[in-house]
């Protein structure tokens, strides 16, 4: 019976490094996570074995009782923190690559068919006991797909950047206002990209079709409740001046309310709190995005903007149903390292689910059970 139990075990993580890509096992020594001691001799029991810990949550006694009950190595649970803080950039390096590999095919669809559609933000995750956050997760999801297409750790005192990730002719990447400036936009312009970003009055200077300063709460004033409208403006490139359209909706009166009383409540909880600008408040009263898109409307376009919130739902899903935001490890190397443990298994799960779409209820066989 035990032997029939181990069997049904290993078929099903068969099925798990079937969907890791190619010479993930020989990495593992290059990369160091097999260099230290002698308890775990290869790369497969060695990621089993953190993967039970990240998926479960369990302690560190619990996972070693665990792999020792499941015939997968005997180790302390002092042996265990080890191995995970040697592991990051093993870790590291299969996300990565199962990100090229999820994100090679785009799924047609009828806006911009045939061009990828990618949304980047940022999140940051705190230590135990911490007062300020101590990493910082920059991420970008397959707007078509809901996948995650590339992801970088780093400390907080890095900031939200454009510039760290890779940008591919005929890329449109949306962003929230925090990435909204000119280096970050200029990198995506200059690898061939188009932006779709919302307004930021202080980061982001526009000018006019006159090359004067381009002044965007005066035409924003003649709009209706509830309508959209688009003016041309001209953006300062690495090459020479880049022709970007402002594309606005102007709140119905409660929606610009309760617009207002989230920013204020936003205002008050931080340190050294100041008074909220008038401009500001006046923007809060409208949806203003800036774009080097040209073939669609500017109805199309907010529309189109308003899809970027999935990457905040991306978020939610990891902190919530993973724990990403409940980091365990206090040294630096080994929180980095659970923090990467926590991207994998959101990258294996995302590959299962894109499998188990494509499995047909109608196939005679059984849709296979994963136990990790």
């Amino acid at each position: 019976m035990k032997n029939r139990t181990q069997q049904f075990f290993n078929d099903d993580w068969n099925k798990i490094t079937a969907l890791l890509p190619e010479g993930w096992e020989a990495q593992a020594k290059v990369l160091g996570a097999l260099k230290f001691g002698r308890k775990i001799k290869t790369p497969n029991q060695l990621l089993r074995l953190l993967l039970q810990h990240f998926c479960n949550n369990d302690s560190m006694r619990t996972t070693v009782a665990k792999g020792a009950a499941g015939e997968l190595a005997e180790i302390s649970d002092v042996g265990l923190l080890k191995r995970i803080d040697k592991s990051g950039a093993w870790l590291r390096w299969i996300c990565a690559h199962l990100n090229e590999t999820t994100s090679a095919s785009v799924v047609s669809g009828d806006f911009l068919q045939g061009r990828r559609i990618l949304v980047a933000d940022g999140s940051v995750v705190c230590e135990p006991r911490a007062v300020n956050a101590t990493w910082r997760l920059h991420y970008m999801l397959n707007l078509r797909t809901l996948e995650c297409h590339e992801m970088h750790l780093t400390s907080a005192k890095i900031g939200e950047s454009l510039t760290i990730f890779q940008v591919a002719l005929g890329d449109l990447i949306l962003f929230d206002r925090g990435f909204t400036n000119r280096r970050g936009i200029n990198h995506v312009l200059d690898g061939g990209g188009d932006i779709l970003a919302r307004m930021n009055l202080t980061s982001l200077p526009l000018l006019d079709v006159t090359g004067e300063k381009f002044d965007v709460l005066p035409l924003l004033r003649t709009l209706e409740y509830g309508q959209c409208n688009e003016w041309s403006a001209v953006l300062q490139g690495s090459h020479g001046n880049v022709p970007v359209r402002v594309c606005a909706y102007r709140k119905t009166l409660e929606q610009k309310q309760t617009s207002e009383r989230k920013l204020k409540k936003e205002t008050s909880k931080r340190a050294r709190v100041k008074a909220v600008q008038p401009n500001t408040l006046e923007m809060a009263g409208y949806v203003v995005v800036v774009t080097t898109l040209s073939e669609l409307s500017a109805q199309d376009i907010l529309e189109l903007y308003r899809h970027r919130w999935q990457v905040e739902l991306s978020f939610k899903r990891l902190k919530s149903l993973l724990e990403f935001g409940n980091l365990k490890k206090k040294n630096p190397e080994g929180a980095k390292a659970w923090l990467q443990g926590k991207l994998l298994v959101a990258c294996l799960i995302e590959r299962l689910i894109a499998l188990g779409e494509l499995f047909s209820p109608q196939c005679d066989q059984e849709a296979p059970e994963i136990d990790i």
